[in-house]
């Protein structure tokens, strides 16, 4: 048979992941897996909840609308917008990742341009769609090139993953209308702001004033549902929203109806809030003791984080994949997140510190 080849690449990720399980095979030691991005200073206690659900309703056992079910864009625009944005807007898609791919293949482009550091993904999604990939130092590099980068997209991911760092919102604002004004197209893809914050941050209710930007959010990171494969995307462009609408429609005939009842309940149900609520508490703390222990450590790469600060769920450390892994534990290069400078990024190793501080200490101890 006749092969359509993407060009597109497995993940170094996964790669790692089955070289560290194969290595606690032949050694018979447990490896700390840190290579992975799944929140795992606990688990989200989803008892209570759940035990509210009827799986026999009609509700569970149907067809989801395409654009995601009612309770949920409701819930969603309540919790995100403050009821401020249209629920035509909105629409719920199969987790962060089918949410850009569907972005990607669905805007008319020249390019989309990631950040000198980026998420790996983002690059093998554009080769699949054929898309051009650019890049930018900072939004300054952006400032200086609106001319050119009219007829493109940007991505911005705040936390940023690798490096973990969180630029000022004002800041973040400040160059999305400019980039708005411009008339290039925003990608905000945000996961892992709303662990660190919930319903009284407005930062999505200020990106309602721009027609060009869009918005894919995920509840993997947020609820820690990354089995749930959930989330949404948030245009207020209607000629973007009909024809992601026809693509979504054709690409999945509806999302889970399970996930998103549950996470509908998790915004909006007493059990559901206490649950995130607790879930976002201990996970956050978490994060901030496996962070702070790094730099009493010596550990932390400073150097990336002159202006703005660590704050998770992932970090860089001055060690290598290499030499991390003869600590038992796990990491992905830096060099995997970035096409500048590979020699220099492969000194670094991005890391999850989302994971249980006693475990964590127990193994970087070893340093």
């Amino acid at each position: 048979m006749q092969i359509r080849k993407s060009g597109a690449k497995y993940s170094a990720i996964v790669g790692i992941g089955e070289k560290i399980k194969t290595k606690s095979i032949e050694t018979g030691k447990e490896y700390l897996l840190l290579n992975r991005g799944v929140n795992a200073v606990c688990n989200i206690d989803l008892k209570s909840v759940v035990e509210d659900m009827d799986f026999n309703s009609t509700d569970m056992q149907v067809y989801p609308p395409a654009q995601g079910r009612l309770e949920l864009r409701e819930a969603i625009n309540q919790h995100y917008f403050n009821n401020k944005s249209q629920l035509s807007n909105i629409n719920i898609s199969g987790g962060g990742m089918s949410a850009l791919d569907l972005t990607f293949q669905t805007l008319q482009l020249d390019q989309i341009l990631l950040p000198e550091y980026y998420w790996g993904s983002y690059f093998q999604v554009m080769t699949i769609r054929d898309i051009q990939a650019g890049s930018y130092s900072d939004f300054n590099d952006l400032e200086n090139r609106l001319t050119q980068i009219k007829n493109s997209a940007v991505i911005i991911c705040d936390p940023n993953n690798p490096i973990g760092n969180k630029i000022d919102d004002s800041e973040l604002i400040r160059i999305i209308k400019i980039l708005n004004d411009n008339g290039t197209t925003v990608i905000i893809d945000c996961p892992y702001r709303r662990i660190f914050c919930d319903q009284e941050d407005k930062f999505y209710q200020e990106l309602l004033a721009f027609k060009n930007v869009i918005i894919v959010e995920s509840f993997s990171k947020s609820l820690g549902l990354s089995g749930q494969r959930l989330g949404f995307i948030h245009s207020i462009n209607p000629e973007f929203n009909t024809e992601l609408g026809i693509r979504l429609m054709y690409a999945t005939n509806g999302i889970n109806a399970f996930s998103q009842l549950l996470v509908a309940s998790l915004l909006t149900s007493e059990k559901g809030k206490l649950a995130s609520n607790n879930f976002k508490k201990i996970t956050v703390d978490g994060i901030r003791q496996n962070i702070d222990y790094l730099k009493e450590k010596g550990l932390l790469a400073s150097e990336f984080y002159t202006e703005n600060e660590a704050i998770g769920i992932f970090v860089i450390l001055n060690k290598s994949e290499e030499e991390l892994l003869e600590k038992r534990i796990g990491s992905v290069s830096l060099s995997y997140f970035t096409r500048c400078n590979k020699e220099k990024a492969a000194q670094y190793a991005r890391i999850c510190v989302s994971v249980d501080p006693d475990k964590f200490k127990q193994y970087f101890d070893q340093f």
